[in-house]
């Protein structure tokens, strides 16, 4: 799947890439070697750009609306993070 961007959207829906994204964090891994090579294989992206495109979406309103119980779960685990690096 190519990058692609925001503004490609209609009516406030989130892109096929970021739906992918949400989907990739729904799903259990059995370690980061795992999750990292389906990131590459899966969505064409390296781990960082797919971290930095995450970190974006959990403040994007239509991921909340689209999968609410994986973002909420993001954003708690994003807060302990930065609590502790404060």
């Amino acid at each position: 799947m190519a990058e692609e961007d925001r503004e490609g959207t209609t009516d406030g829906e989130l892109s096929e890439r970021d739906r992918a994204i949400l989907a990739v964090e729904r799903r259990g891994w059995s370690g980061p070697g795992t999750k990292e090579r389906a990131i590459r294989e899966r969505l064409g992206l390296s781990p960082t750009r797919y971290y930095q495109l995450l970190n974006a979406l959990l403040d994007d309103p239509r991921a909340l609306a689209h999968d609410p119980v994986t973002v909420n779960r993001l954003r708690r685990r994003r807060t302990t993070h930065r609590t502790r690096r404060a």
